[in-house]
């Protein structure tokens, strides 16, 4: 007997709530009772005699037959939607499957490598296997639907100047009786299988890039500026993406806790919350005159630095007097942090 493998989603960050209890049945079939299927046909409308019938076309049902399922067998279940995870790449999706184009050939060896990644440490299983080409054993999506089993090929697909990577369901097997594979349900398998690569692909790049910004730079200048427009604000001169890396340990000794942030905005929403004297005189600098409040902290990519600014609770920015103060504690941070023994 083949052994069949169980993916959990939420290790891979991509199942959905569900809001109702119970097996992988219930939630795919509607709660309340099937009672509209014992409703009377429609049948022809009965005029009186020398009655001119009239019909407004705007409740005219079409006559015709339509495909599709009804009752216990409607898939409530909301559509999974491929992750949007992947820089540039334009999402395909057919009755084949799902492509994901790439801008070019380096992005998509690093799509495949991480293929072969997750082939190599058992995350998917190997069934068959070529240079640029592998079909997978069989997989049962835990929690989605332990019931259903599939097996995919995925295929690093070149033409020209076309780089893709393909995802295709290729077998499908129920565990209980004969069960056919709708366009919805080879969708929705399709789509699980490229979200495990790609957020797979995006935890990777995000590990490197935290790797990297750690190596690039260890000292971050700071200074006190104007941006753009002129109004004050904090130059940090380093990439943004090295900044964001390095701010959470930067701010934490300073009283900021994390609460959320979004890169693509460059906003962080933090909880402030003063540290003690013994703090401040550790850092060697003056205390910052903030109450313990929720502050948003705006980074602006500027290329080769990056801004930052403080805003309150309601959106306005903090006084000029308190970015100032912020500056050399944030430079106070990064040299402690310099300094600071390699574990």
């Amino acid at each position: 007997m083949k052994p069949v493998f169980r993916l959990g989603l939420c290790a891979i960050m991509v199942t959905g709530l569900v809001a109702c209890s119970g097996g992988a049945e219930q939630r795919r079939q509607a709660k309340d009772d099937f009672d509209y299927l014992n409703t009377t046909p429609l049948s022809e409308w009965q005029t009186l005699p020398d009655q001119a019938p009239y019909f407004s076309s705007n409740y005219q049902i079409p006559s015709q037959d339509f495909e599709g399922e009804v009752g216990k067998d409607v898939d409530i279940r909301p559509p999974r939607q491929v992750l949007d995870l992947v820089p540039g790449a334009r999402i395909e999706r057919d009755s084949r499957g799902v492509t994901l184009a790439v801008v070019n050939e380096k992005q998509l060896s690093s799509l495949w490598q991480t293929v072969e990644r997750l082939a190599d440490d058992g995350t998917i299983p190997v069934a068959q296997r070529e240079e640029n080409q592998l079909e997978t054993g069989w997989i049962a999506w835990e929690k989605e639907d332990s019931e259903h089993q599939a097996r995919f090929r995925i295929a690093r697909l070149e033409q020209g100047r076309r780089f893709a990577l393909g995802v295709n369901l290729i077998e499908w097997r129920a565990q209980k009786g004969e069960q056919p594979l709708t366009p919805a349900l080879s969708e929705r398998y399709n789509t699980l299988m490229t979200n495990l690569i790609t957020v797979s692909h995006d935890a990777a790049l995000r590990a490197e890039a935290r790797r990297v910004a750690q190596q690039r730079q260890s000292d971050i200048p700071i200074s006190f500026g104007t941006d753009r427009s002129g109004l004050p604000v904090i130059i940090a001169r380093a990439p943004y993406d090295v900044v964001w890396e390095k701010l959470p340990a930067i701010i934490k000794p300073l009283g900021f806790s994390i609460e959320s942030r979004n890169q693509s905005q460059g906003t962080v929403k933090t909880r402030h919350v003063a540290p003690s004297d013994e703090s401040w005189q550790a850092l060697g600098v003056a205390p910052i005159s903030l109450s313990d409040n929720s502050y948003t902290l705006l980074l602006g990519d500027l290329g080769n630095r990056t801004s930052i600014n403080v805003t309150t609770s309601k959106g306005k920015p903090v006084k000029e007097e308190t970015l100032k103060a912020l500056s050399p504690a944030l430079k106070a941070v990064i040299a402690q942090l310099g300094n600071a023994p390699t574990p």
